[in-house]
């Protein structure tokens, strides 16, 4: 159980993805009440979208919706459902988490699993309610959750704190570098760091990763239904 989620329903982040200067896709993160209860619990309806934008929509179309329902008290999630559109490519599955038997049911089988699990959007809210006011430069933390029909660990390295602008203002920041695995699009040395925002809210509002070719930058650039006030520094 969290002792309190930083968020609540009505929460609604945008985000534009920047490939050089060029805008290639936005998203848009939804905090949503369902009047569904799982074990007779409340939850929380989380919708993350992605789409390309501009130029990149005519050469390579994107179109993703993710769906996440959690526990209100401990954030664990209950079902996901993912439905991908990239190019050509098109991926669908839901995702069954029973927290008693351990096991996860998605489309192509069961999956067993030890500790705390999440999907990758679940894992998302479940970082922004841990409490990072102990940690040191330098201190790391695992999330284990499932996505491509498999479990994977993400480690996440604290980094420091640091003042960061973004569309919306410039705010202070808690600075982490989560691990990224190399492959077609990631180099074998590259780094993603992202810069959460240092008061009650935690919300991400700048992302930065080198690719093979050039850097992908992601910036907040609206955000609504927020719990607690966002604040940014004065110029």
């Amino acid at each position: 159980m969290v002792n309190d989620p930083v968020f609540k329903v009505g929460e609604q982040l945008s985000y534009r993805l920047k490939y050089g200067f060029f805008t290639a896709a936005e998203a848009e993160l939804k905090v949503e009440n369902t009047d569904i209860k799982y074990d007779g619990h409340p939850a929380y309806h989380i919708v993350v979208e992605g789409k390309t934008a501009g130029s990149f929509d005519v050469f390579y179309k994107v179109r993703n919706r993710y769906e996440s329902y959690v526990d209100q008290k401990t954030l664990l999630p209950y079902y996901y459902a993912e439905n991908r559109h990239e190019g050509s490519w098109n991926h669908s599955d839901k995702v069954t988490f029973n927290h008693e038997s351990d096991k996860i049911t998605a489309n192509k089988g069961t999956y067993p699993y030890t500790g705390k699990v999440f999907d990758f959007v679940s894992a998302y809210y479940f970082a922004r309610t841990i409490d990072i006011s102990k940690m040191h430069v330098g201190d790391k933390f695992e999330l284990k959750y499932f996505l491509d029909d498999g479990i994977n660990s993400l480690g996440i390295t604290y980094v420091g704190k640091e003042k960061v602008t973004c569309s919306m203002g410039t705010f202070n920041c808690l600075k982490f570098n989560p691990t990224i695995i190399p492959g077609r699009i990631f180099k074998k040395n590259s780094k993603l760091y992202l810069w959460i925002t240092d008061d009650d809210n935690r919300i991400p509002v700048k992302a930065q990763v080198e690719v093979i070719l050039g850097s992908i930058t992601m910036d907040l650039t609206g955000a609504k239904g927020l719990k607690f006030p966002l604040n940014a520094i004065k110029n």
